[in-house]
């Protein structure tokens, strides 16, 4: 059965999508993919997002989204997209061996943050290790933090998290930033702000129950290890947006960002929309792929009212 509109991707943004498109009666179909519920599933405590004054667990909320949008008629599958092709119309969509067709598609597929591949890094994400300083640093009040990376959002990171800890450390496993100069300065001038050069994290020290309490750091000259107390270690390495399976097909950034037009949620192909950090890497917040979610949903409505119209 051909559907008016299959999303891919989950989160913030494609639930919305779901919601919204759920609600215009086009009946979506949601492939939720690897991650059900997107990077919101291993962020713990959740407090800005609007409407939960007392904060809500980030799988809990992601819950709450996927009920809503379910109560309107959208069908969601924990289930992983595996190929696609555009160049036809109906859309094609693969999940393994079987094919869905669908006369406009959402994309929503988000983008993971790049992490270090430790184990403890891992187990404690969520409990003191974190890939959003805007999310997160709430909890770090007069703590002290460290922030791994020396990009510009190592530095946006790190001046961020200055507004509630006490302390800041930066550990970088060059010299030398690669952050614009103006940055880096910032950066610099800060008092609450110190660097770790030709460092890097070889273990994060810490548990589940009490969260972290230090790190193993590495000389990457010498090898030389030694023993950093931190309260917290903010991932701030650079995200990949899930962008894979769209190959050449679709326009995107030199980071591999999908590309949409100015002030809309279209892509390079009529009837493709995108939404979410898969496009967005500026804000990257639960709340702006909320709304982009909506926005790809509405124009999504008004692409299938042209079809309806010629």
């Amino acid at each position: 059965m051909n559907r008016k509109v299959i999303i891919i991707g989950s989160g913030p943004a494609g639930l919305t999508a779901a919601l919204y498109t759920a609600r215009a009666n086009l009946n979506p179909l949601v492939f939720e993919g690897n991650q059900p519920g997107g990077q919101l599933t291993i962020t713990t405590d959740v407090e800005n997002y609007p409407g939960f004054p007392e904060g809500i667990m980030g799988p809990e909320l992601m819950e709450q989204f996927r009920t809503q949008a379910s109560r309107f008629g959208a069908e969601c599958h924990f289930k992983h997209v595996t190929k696609v092709d555009f160049n036809t119309h109906p859309f094609k969509v693969w999940v393994a061996d079987e094919i869905f067709t669908a006369d406009s598609i959402i994309i929503a597929t988000g983008a993971t943050a790049k992490m270090l591949g430790l184990e403890s890094e891992k187990e404690l994400m969520g409990y003191g290790v974190s890939a959003c300083a805007t999310c997160d640093g709430f909890f770090y009040k007069d703590k002290k933090v460290i922030v791994v990376g020396g990009g510009d959002s190592a530095m946006e990171e790190a001046s961020y998290l200055t507004k509630f800890a006490s302390e800041v450390k930066i550990v970088h496993r060059r010299e030398e930033f690669r952050a614009s100069k103006i940055m880096v300065e910032r950066v610099m001038k800060n008092e609450r702000i110190s660097v770790i050069w030709n460092s890097s994290i070889k273990e994060i020290l810490g548990s589940k129950d009490k969260g972290v309490h230090g790190v193993i750091l590495e000389d990457v000259q010498n090898k030389n290890t030694k023993e950093e107390k931190c309260d917290g270690v903010f991932m701030a390495i650079g995200h990949k947006p899930n962008t894979d399976l769209f190959g050449d097909i679709l326009d995107s950034d030199a980071a591999g960002y999908l590309i949409t037009k100015e002030g809309n949620t279209a892509t390079n192909i009529e009837g493709i929309f995108a939404c979410g950090d898969v496009q967005d890497h500026v804000y990257r917040q639960a709340v702006t792929a909320a709304g982009s979610g909506c926005m790809s949903a509405i124009d999504a409505e008004r692409y299938l009212e042209t079809l309806k119209n010629n």
